[in-house]
């Protein structure tokens, strides 16, 4: 049996476990991919691993999934956080995408005091990391975190957690990642917002023994290309690409 088809759900997976399906998953399933029962799709939880399961109901207003084998484990990304600057909100959109698909663990919208981006829809911004995961065949999907005050996150930081600084203002230098055998630890990954970091944000940030201040090379990068890159640096040389 096999499925192309892969589904996002909340319930708990395990085999011969029913899985009811809410009013937009019948909708994409029933409506939009024309699925019908007896028909097969391989859904995750972000916990139990990926499940086949078959459709064992399929209606206008409701269906029905059960589990029928496991056929992936739980595949948990490294203890990674990525923290932006929100932007325009494709842009923003973007980049949660992309950090879901290239293994972060949590997506943190931080507000800096350049940030010029308003009001962030976090349950929007955790629906697109769902979808990206879904699209990627990813088994564990990157909690986006509520929009906070840079400075207020710096307040309460663990310093257990190494911080990934990449700052605009060292464009051109040779600033890189520490050389760090084995098991890398908690790390977080810095981007700034399109006017940069202030010389208050900066200067903070270097005092902290924790944080790494790092070159994104040559050229000085848009927030949303900057990410990718930077979490491509921080996966080759620390992460579970290495």
């Amino acid at each position: 049996m096999s499925a192309k088809i892969r589904l996002y759900v909340e319930q708990p997976l395990g085999e011969g476990q029913p899985v009811p399906l809410d009013k937009a998953q019948v909708h994409y399933l029933f409506g939009v991919m024309r699925q019908s029962a007896g028909g097969a799709l391989l859904v995750f939880n972000g916990r139990d691993g990926e499940w086949l399961a078959t459709i064992e109901e399929a209606g206008k207003r409701g269906g029905l999934l059960r589990c029928v084998e496991r056929t992936r484990a739980l595949q948990m990304p490294p203890d990674l956080w990525l923290m932006f600057a929100p932007i325009k909100k494709a842009r923003t959109d973007f980049i949660v995408e992309k950090a879901a698909e290239m293994g972060a663990r949590r997506i943190v919208p931080v507000m800096t005091e350049f940030t010029n981006s308003g009001r962030v829809q976090r349950e929007r911004l955790q629906a697109h990391a769902v979808e990206a995961a879904e699209q990627c065949g990813g088994t564990f999907v990157p909690e986006v975190a509520e929009a906070v005050r840079l400075d207020r996150l710096l307040d309460r930081w663990d310093g257990a957690r190494r911080i990934m600084f990449c700052d605009e203002a060292r464009v051109g230098e040779t600033h890189g990642l520490p050389h760090i055998s084995g098991d890398a630890g908690p790390w977080a990954i810095l981007i700034g917002p399109e006017g940069g970091f202030s010389e208050s944000e900066r200067a903070r940030l270097e005092r902290m023994d924790c944080a790494h201040v790092v070159s994104l090379g040559p050229r000085i990068l848009r927030a949303d290309t900057a990410a990718v890159a930077a979490m491509t640096l921080w996966q080759q040389a620390l992460g579970d690409w290495a």
